[in-house]
């Protein structure tokens, strides 16, 4: 195995020793049904320790790569050739949308009470002043540390748009996008979003699901400039695309020439120990335009989310589109930030999802 992994580099070892599996599965070195070699053939031929090449394969396993067989060792699930225009044959199975109704998933009123006395006293009358176009630069950095630390995604402030929930910024995007451009939709989906494009005089094309993600037949047929997928718990059909879905996505864009619009809504409230991966991380050249708010994780009353342009996108749509007013009031915005730079929002999230992992549980063995 000549994989490099570097001491000295700020990516830890196992996320080094993940990366370079992940490009070797993808690229068909280990084939779907491959025995992987190892843990102990992996940890000398890298120079790492067996605990670090455990959980690289764990990682793995999360994402649906590879499954571990007792006494057998590991085995690479990922299949390229499911996605390049075989039929599906089995239709989604319909399932409720998950949310916060619970009374203890809710994010805690004295913590977010507690955070906006704190903003108000700390920021005084600058919190009257008008937010720049695109939103607060403190809230714009704590959304990169943010993403960063959860899931791995590297963005700079000036990618980041601020605007008032998720909604909000479908407009935004399909009008920097070009509302003369075809865009495809999930079917079934969440109702805004094809309403929210209609309403703009876009016309847009359904795509049919399946258990795991948009049709391979469908998704090789459609020729359309934009394709908005919700890889995370679909509404309202509960569909979560698998990693080889999401793969074809990516090669789907990159064929076509096409945007992704990743809608992420919800996907941080995954019972996964490892939070879903985002396109927007995995796009290896594609162009993902990723869209997720904070009105589930912390309150549908919190009207704020948030859209990561690619880099070369920034200046164009900046053009176009800088005009606008930012549509989330700052004291909001410093909340949130404040929550982000706490870590307040964090331990609430890991809270929540612990509590969903053992209520699965229980449901499990009852």
């Amino acid at each position: 195995m000549n994989y490099s992994i570097l001491s000295e580099s700020e990516v830890p070892a196992y996320i080094q020793l993940y990366r370079f599996l992940v490009r070797d599965i993808v690229s068909g070195v280990y084939p779907f049904g491959a025995r992987l070699p190892s843990k102990r053939t992996i940890a000398s031929e890298t120079g790492v320790s067996l605990i670090t090449v455990e959980h690289a394969l764990a990682l793995l396993t999360e994402e649906g790569y590879i499954e571990t067989r007792m006494r057998s060792g590991c085995f690479v699930l990922y299949k390229s050739a499911d996605f390049q225009g075989i039929p599906d044959t089995e239709a989604a199975r319909p399932a409720e949308r998950t949310s916060l109704s619970r009374p203890e998933d809710v994010f805690p009123f004295t913590v977010l009470a507690r955070t906006t006395r704190r903003v108000l006293s700390d920021y005084g009358e600058r919190l009257l002043a008008r937010s720049p176009n695109f939103g607060m630069p403190e809230l714009k950095t704590e959304i990169c540390r943010y993403l960063y630390r959860s899931r791995g995604i590297r963005v700079l402030p000036e990618q980041v748009i601020v605007g008032s929930g998720a909604e909000y910024l479908y407009g935004l995007a399909a009008q920097f996008l070009g509302t003369d451009k075809r865009f495809a939709l999930e079917e079934p989906s969440y109702d805004k979003i094809r309403k929210v494009y209609e309403a703009l005089g876009i016309a847009c094309e359904a795509l049919p699901l399946t258990e795991e993600g948009i049709s391979a037949a469908a998704l090789s047929a459609c020729e359309a400039d934009v394709l908005h997928v919700t890889p995370f718990n679909s509404f309202p059909s509960g569909v979560t695309a698998g990693i080889s879905k999401k793969h074809a996505y990516i090669r789907w864009a990159k064929k076509h020439g096409s945007v992704l619009i990743e809608d992420n809504y919800d996907s941080e409230l995954t019972v996964s120990r490892k939070a879903e991966e985002p396109l927007f991380s995995m796009a290896d050249g594609a162009r993902v335009i990723y869209i997720n708010s904070f009105s589930q994780t912390i309150a549908p009353a919190i009207r704020v989310g948030y859209m990561l342009l690619p880099r070369e996108m920034t200046e164009p749509f900046r053009e176009k589109l800088g005009f606008y007013s930012c549509t989330v009031p700052v004291l909001d915005q410093m909340v949130i930030a404040e929550l982000l730079k706490s870590g307040d929002f964090e331990r609430h999230i890991n809270r929540v999802r612990r509590k969903k992992r053992s209520r699965q549980k229980e449901e499990v063995y009852k």
